[in-house]
């Protein structure tokens, strides 16, 4: 979460240099191939079969295709608070999908933490003085983008049973951003003519970018997906709200407010609350109050 939080001030600078769609796609292909390579020295290559090859087409068009579409398009038709706080509805979606396909059904002290990090991205959102525009169309489809990641990571729970979770990252990133880049040919005509203009350091963050937050981020996290659930994963995408906070502070200079903190309190518990470890915790302490 945290290479995640800081990728967005990457990402700024990047769609600022470059035609967003275009770039996108190629940032995500790079990723992908970054996968690969690591995959290929840990002898973990292998083709799909037909019903991973499924779920790697449908994973990989809400994942990367339809999330990155619907999102760059709402943005500039929304306003930031807006598309924040649609965006910090993710972990709930997802628990919502968890228990009506998966039938994983989330207990209190989980739901709790659900509402409690939805709470802290709210602050950190609404201390941008913004504050909440009426609702637009940019509104809906950034609900699509967000509907889609967390349809997604159902896909990445069911596929990861039988597929490497790391090894599908690589297969989803490498046929999302063909399609994007596809995208990026019809509506961004002259984004591959940009390119050759950037300076260096730009291009410095774009490998950054690529390979580190997109590349190993999402094999990290869709590994995670793999090992603890859909659900209790999505909780920490609460954490990448205050993770951008932070890295804008650092390396755009804007400004962390009290606000801010307050909002990193609720996220942080949310997180403990969603993710499972507090019941964690307080079984591991009854069990061992119980065996003295």
């Amino acid at each position: 979460m945290a290479i995640w939080g800081f990728n967005v001030s990457i990402i700024k600078v990047l769609v600022g240099s470059f035609s967003p769609i275009t770039i996108t796609s190629l940032r995500i292909l790079t990723a992908g191939i970054t996968v690969f390579l690591i995959l290929f020295l840990l002898k973990k290559l292998r083709g799909p079969s037909g019903k991973e090859l499924v779920y790697i087409l449908f994973a990989g068009l809400l994942n990367v295709v339809a999330h990155h579409a619907f999102l760059s398009i709402g943005l500039t038709e929304t306003s930031a608070t807006n598309g924040g706080l649609i965006l910090g509805a993710g972990p709930l979606l997802t628990a919502i999908f968890s228990t009506v396909i998966l039938k994983n059904r989330p207990t209190f002290i989980q739901l709790c933490g659900f509402l409690l990090g939805g709470t802290g991205v709210t602050f950190i959102v609404l201390s941008g003085g913004e504050g909440i525009s009426s609702l637009s169309i940019g509104d809906f489809y950034v609900f699509l983008s967000i509907l889609a990641q967390a349809l997604s990571f159902i896909l990445i729970s069911k596929a990861s049973k039988t597929m490497d979770a790391r090894l599908l990252t690589g297969y989803m990133l490498v046929w999302g951003a063909i399609i994007l880049f596809v995208i990026s040919l019809i509506v961004e005509p002259r984004g591959l003519s940009e390119i050759s203009s950037a300076p260096g350091y730009v291009w410095l963050l774009f490998f950054i970018s690529a390979i580190l937050a997109t590349g190993v981020g999402h094999m990290v996290y869709n590994s995670a997906i793999s090992r603890v659930g859909a659900a209790e994963a999505s909780i920490f995408l609460n954490l990448n709200t205050f993770f951008a906070l932070a890295g804008s502070a650092l390396f755009l200079g804007e400004v962390i407010t009290i606000s801010h903190l307050l909002g990193l309190v609720l996220i942080v518990s949310g997180v403990l609350f969603g993710s499972g470890a507090l019941e964690q915790i307080l079984s591991k302490r009854k069990h061992k109050t119980q065996t003295m």
